[in-house]
């Protein structure tokens, strides 16, 4: 279960210094990269009962680090529906946009 709060939603509040606001799908670019950066995402933690991520899995990302993946090239494609409107503070909604997933998805 995603989000800051493991309800689905990605949605923040006063504890999430985090803010997992960004719903994105994971790639296998992304996920490596995320490792790569100190984050990793891939492995599963019991102790946080955290399956670990695979491609095609929806996640709520740090808008921060969703930002930063974008500067290198290797940001996740976005679902706009399911992303926080906060998200908009620290990222631009051109870039957000540019990587929307399509209705089909």
């Amino acid at each position: 279960m995603t989000g800051f709060y493991r309800d689905g939603y990605c949605r923040t509040g006063p504890g999430d210094v985090g803010l997992h606001t960004v719903c994105a799908e994971m790639t296998a670019d992304f996920l490596e990269y995320s490792r790569d950066q100190g984050n990793d995402l891939i492995t599963p933690r019991a102790e946080w009962d955290f399956p670990g991520l695979r491609p095609g899995d929806k996640w709520c990302l740090c808008v921060t680090r969703w930002q930063e993946a974008f500067e290198a090239g290797k940001a996740p494609r976005v679902d706009l529906d399911a992303t926080h409107s906060s998200a908009l503070e620290f990222v631009d909604l051109a870039q957000l946009k540019a990587h929307a997933m399509s209705s089909e998805d």
